[in-house]
């Protein structure tokens, strides 16, 4: 296995552990995240005047020079899965997948196999420059296996350091189309009423909450105003459907991204996706409204209503802006086409 040595010097005022002063500067072409970082460290592949310094916490000093020793990419333990994937773009540094619901991304202990992840190492054919010292994709966001869209995927440690940055600044573009129950709209008291709301121009509800994980189901992530991660959702209303208006179509775009974030919040709001079985998205629709077809083709449909439609960022190596969109699914473009058949829709 062959390696790859990398001079730092601290700089001036460095901070006083070395993982956070090596993090601060290191070549930026060098591409290595603090974590990273702490991983090598551990390893013994960080060395000052010839001997290995394994302490992450240990103090520096400007002008202090370290040596690390990077080695080769090793092939991954994941297993390569031939499974067709819908590539929207690719070239040397990222990949753009629009996600079939479904797909799991990443191989967890339930399930070791049939993810993003397994297909990608085997689209990729070995042909990967190494993320975080491994033959492996990187995965910078994930959507939920039954959420269908847009990811992308960094091929290169530049890239995914570079897509990682951006998605830490909240600085990526991610907007999703959902249908939901009831109609969430700025005329409504009961809405402005909701703690964590206000509406900014053009009937654009802003949800601003904390996001944790429930306290009796593990499996689920919960509002909070104390403790948890920082959370904001803008939803813009797209269509009313139903006489009178008993769901909406709705464009949902992410300032931060965490786990559940779009149907933990619209819940919260009282405007759960449709099909959500887990956030209570199954309400039993006014036949008046939509018509008996809509009302069953609502309590069948067995995902939740939700799609990753748009995908932008800034190239992390060409420095372009590139920006994505995804056609909805067939299954949901059916039943919004169904909510529309049942009864008249009305554009918001």
């Amino acid at each position: 296995m062959s390696s790859l040595p990398l001079l730092v010097e601290i700089g001036p005022n460095p901070p006083k552990r070395l993982d956070k002063a090596l993090a601060r500067d290191v070549p930026e072409g060098a591409e290595l995240s603090r974590s990273r970082l702490v991983r090598l460290i551990a390893e013994g592949a960080v060395e000052k005047n010839g001997l290995a310094v394994v302490d992450q916490r240990a103090r520096v000093q400007e002008g202090d020079v370290y040596t690390i020793t990077l080695p080769a990419p090793v092939e991954s333990h994941i297993t390569p899965e031939d499974i067709p994937l819908d590539v929207v773009w690719e070239d040397d540094d990222l990949i753009i997948i629009n996600k079939p619901v479904g797909m799991v991304v990443h191989p967890a202990p339930g399930t070791p196999g049939g993810t993003l992840v397994n297909a990608l190492l085997h689209h990729f054919g070995g042909k990967l420059s190494g993320v975080g010292g491994e033959k492996r994709p990187g995965i910078v966001h994930r959507i939920d296996k039954d959420t269908s869209g847009l990811l992308v995927v960094a091929k290169s440690d530049a890239a995914h350091h570079g897509l990682a940055t951006q998605f830490e600044k909240h600085s990526v573009e991610r907007k999703y189309t959902a249908l939901v129950n009831g109609v969430p709209d700025s005329a409504d008291p009961r809405v402005r009423g909701v703690k964590g709301v206000n509406f900014e121009p053009g009937n654009v509800m802003k949800i601003t909450t904390h996001l944790g994980r429930h306290r009796t189901d593990r499996q689920k992530q919960a509002v909070s105003f104390q403790g948890g991660r920082h959370a904001v959702t803008r939803v813009r209303l797209v269509e009313r459907l139903g006489t009178p208006p008993v769901v909406a179509l709705v464009e949902c775009w992410l300032e931060t991204g965490r786990t559940h974030q779009i149907r933990v919040h619209m819940a919260h709001v009282g405007h759960g996706l449709v099909g959500d079985q887990t956030y209570g998205g199954r309400r039993k629709l006014n036949v008046k409204a939509v018509g008996q077809v809509a009302v069953d083709a609502a309590m069948a449909f067995p995902r939740q209503a939700l799609h990753a439609a748009v995908l932008g960022f800034v190239h992390p190596v060409t420095g372009e802006n590139v920006r994505f969109e995804a056609p909805l699914p067939d299954d949901m473009a059916e039943l919004i086409d169904t909510m529309r058949g049942g009864a008249s829709g009305t554009v918001a």
